[in-house]
């Protein structure tokens, strides 16, 4: 959009973006811990229920990246608007 433009775009947009792939990166490194330790778990025949802190981390970071996924659809959507002739 920035191309099309000729000029670049509002610095909150790309702040936006930013932070989205940030919050994404944050859930993907809580899925891992978790996978991991429910591995270590299972190989020492512990029972199956799972470490709350786990799932509470990874839920919180999951409602993070849903508020960061809907800032950068409406940045991007201000972009588009702000690219489109007029």
């Amino acid at each position: 959009m920035e191309c099309l433009r000729s000029s670049p775009l509002h610095a909150n947009i790309s702040t936006a973006l930013d932070k989205h792939l940030e919050v994404v990166r944050v859930v993907q490194l809580r899925r891992k811990d978790e996978m991991v330790k429910a591995s270590d778990r299972q190989r020492r025949g512990a029972a199956r229920c799972q470490d709350d802190r786990d799932v509470f981390a990874l839920a919180l970071a999951i409602k993070e990246m849903s508020i960061a996924t809907r800032k950068a659809r409406t940045m991007l959507w201000c972009a588009l608007q702000m690219t489109l002739p007029k």
